[in-house]
């Protein structure tokens, strides 16, 4: 098995193949709820998947997970750096499929302003333990849309994700570090 740092780095330097990240994903251990009690910082994995782009630029920061029931599953920055969280929006994930020009740069102050009017301190999601590909990791799982992300273990503070969305073929991926 490669290192941990070894792993990041492919995962985030490489433009990979939905199977390599996958059998990658199959590699790494669970983890449990406790495990995530944390704030994070995402980063997308490439896999040419049609959202690989679309949180880079509308500015996203991660995740925050306070408790079993109380998950934060967007959280973007501002024009400051502040952090802040979202409630997402069905809409803008199926649009964000459906058209690539979202993901252009150009864009961003737009998506900065809808970021900025979907602001709250709801939760909108929870974490509970699911079964994935025969391994019962952490699962966040969506109040309002039909999305689970699964989470593996890189290192202590490093987690590969696996958004599964209804009715979208392949997984799209990323990588949550913990803040410190």
């Amino acid at each position: 098995m490669i290192s941990a740092e070894l792993v990041y780095t492919k995962l985030i330097k490489e433009a990979l193949s939905t199977d390599e990240v996958l059998n990658i994903f199959d590699d790494l251990e669970p983890v449990d709820l406790k495990f995530m009690m944390s704030r994070w910082r995402g980063s997308e994995v490439q896999t040419n998947h049609p959202l690989n782009g679309f949180l880079e630029a509308t500015n996203w920061y991660g995740k925050e997970f306070v408790s079993a029931d109380q998950v934060h599953p967007l959280l973007f920055t501002d024009s400051n750096n502040n952090i802040f969280k979202v409630a997402p929006n069905p809409t803008a994930t199926k649009l964000a499929l459906r058209f690539p020009i979202l993901k252009n740069e150009r864009l961003q102050p737009i998506f900065r302003l809808v970021t900025i009017l979907s602001k709250t301190e709801v939760s909108h999601a929870r974490i509970r333990m699911m079964e994935h590909h025969h391994k019962v990791s952490a699962t966040m799982i969506y109040d309002n849309l039909p999305i689970n992300d699964i989470f593996r273990k890189i290192d202590a503070d490093t987690v590969l994700g696996l958004m599964d969305q209804k009715g979208v073929p392949n997984p799209y991926f990323f990588i949550l570090r913990r803040d410190k």
